[in-house]
């Protein structure tokens, strides 16, 4: 009798970890899918916002540097819900925004040594 309380015992364990295996799968599901959501959002707004050259010269700096292109993204989409931006922002605008970025991302990476 003993061995089959115990059978029950592992049994609803088992349960209770399957259950909670399948709602960590739920939720990590349902946030990816919402990161799609947003980045669909996104790329809609930024085909919007940029002309078929920039757009393309902002995939292509995707590829070397992503997270400069996820950061000018950002930034255009930011600037252009202030109104602050000209649209659409055409493919030398961009290069002049990356060129800008790219500095500030240097400054923020590069190593300074001091000496005492």
């Amino acid at each position: 009798m003993a061995a089959l309380s115990s059978y029950y015992d592992y049994d609803a364990e088992l349960e209770a970890l399957k259950r909670r295996r399948m709602l960590e799968l739920q939720k990590m599901l349902e946030e990816q899918q919402r990161r799609q959501r947003e980045e669909m959002q996104k790329q809609s707004i930024l085909r919007v916002l940029l002309t078929p050259e920039a757009r393309q010269r902002l995939t292509n700096v995707r590829l070397a540097h992503p997270e400069i292109a996820a950061y000018v993204e950002n930034l255009l989409i930011a600037y252009a819900q202030a109104g602050r931006l000209r649209i659409p922002v055409d493919d030398d605008t961009l290069k002049q925004i990356l060129v800008k970025v790219r500095a500030m991302f240097k400054r923020k990476s590069g190593i300074r040594i001091r000496r005492l």
